[in-house]
């Protein structure tokens, strides 16, 4: 059968969609992914051939202004257009968006075609576009079973967020750390804004490094385009041993080489770090939807999986104190990296795909 799946906008909808895509790919289906017009999109799935990949008219909607509402409207009946067209050649057995509003047309699309259509939220509050989508679809799965209520009138099966293939493969911890420069003797810290970086938190780490002894600990640290240059002098200057790069494509390693990390708490972030059972210190975008970053990260704080570091309370002293604290408690990390592991879904992408596939079949 085929199927079509919108997974655009951010790593966080694009990186699980590509596992459940990979998923039906390995059952014997064909997979359309619908993209963003984003260049995040057109880097992740370069060389991805196994799917057919369509980058498709869109745009979040940027406040209730009539100018936000015209050209939020525009993008919109220009995507839903494509999408209807892509469908009438394709004819899709099910629609599955990971979130976002590049989401809503696809899904739209697949109800006028009357097949199956579904939603995949991971956080543990839906956003809005989401919201929207819910009231479209044959059902929404969910990443965290605390977001279930959010959705009182919807059929909602958790599922989990799924990790795409490639972080499934073995990593070798020597060989992980030598292709970054790094040695074996150090402890490892990760710094990773996500998919486009994030400003906030690579200020709050530069700052920090002034705190920090130049020897404690070796740094991958993943700052974004814009900040980059930035990020490398302060390395630099603090005489830290240190691999910086704007973007990274083969995060198994990343992690395999990590001791613990930094990082915003996007759902996927999230599900990656628990699959490394990587303890972590977080600290939520200050600026996420109805702060679902806060919420997503109060999860691992009860599970005593990650330390919960708002952005405003991320001065240098703080987070130099607690980077050294679990640096100088060994036993801590251990176990704090048992209880991120305990967080981790297991075969999330399949589960969404036997969904998927069970309606689509009936």
């Amino acid at each position: 059968m085929n199927f079509a799946i919108a997974a655009g906008g951010t790593g966080g909808h694009l990186f699980p969609g590509l596992a459940v895509g990979e998923v039906l790919r390995a059952r014997g289906h064909e997979v359309m992914l619908i993209v963003s017009e984003k260049e995040i999109d057109a880097i992740a799935t370069q060389g991805r051939v196994e799917f057919r990949v369509e980058r498709v008219h869109g745009i979040g909607l940027q406040g209730r202004s009539p100018v936000a509402l015209l050209k939020f409207a525009l993008k919109f009946y220009a995507g839903l257009r494509q999408c209807r067209a892509l469908f009438a050649a394709f004819r899709p057995a099910a629609v599955l968006g990971m979130g976002g509003f590049t989401s809503l047309a696809p899904i739209l699309a697949g109800r006028k075609r009357k097949v199956p259509t579904f939603v995949h939220d991971s956080n543990a509050v839906p956003g809005k576009a989401n919201k929207i989508n819910a009231h479209f679809c044959t059902a929404v799965l969910l990443g965290f079973a605390e977001c279930v209520q959010h959705f009182p009138k919807q059929e909602c099966i958790v599922t989990g967020t799924p990790v795409r293939s490639s972080l499934a493969q073995s990593v070798d911890r020597a060989q992980a750390l030598e292709s970054f420069g790094l040695d074996l003797t150090s402890k490892t810290l990760l710094v990773m804004g996500g998919s486009q970086g994030a400003h906030g938190l690579n200020i709050a780490v530069c700052r920090a490094l002034a705190a920090m002894k130049a020897g404690e600990l070796q740094v991958i640290h993943l700052a974004g385009q814009q900040d980059e240059e930035m990020v490398r002098a302060a390395y630099a200057k603090a005489g830290m041993r240190a691999y910086v790069a704007p973007f990274f494509n083969r995060m198994e390693n990343a992690y395999g080489a990590a001791d613990f990390a930094i990082a915003r708490s996007g759902a996927a972030s999230l599900t990656e770090l628990s699959h490394f059972s990587l303890p972590s210190i977080l600290i939520p975008y200050p600026f996420a939807a109805e702060d679902h970053q806060t919420l997503n990260a109060k999860i691992f704080e009860r599970a005593e999986a990650g330390v919960l570091l708002p952005e405003r309370e991320a001065t240098p002293e703080v987070l130099a104190q607690i980077i050294r604290a679990l640096l100088d408690e060994p036993a801590r990390l251990a176990e704090m990296s048992a209880r991120a592991g305990e967080l981790a879904p297991r075969d999330a992408a399949a589960r969404v795909a036997d969904v998927i596939l069970s309606h689509a079949t009936r």
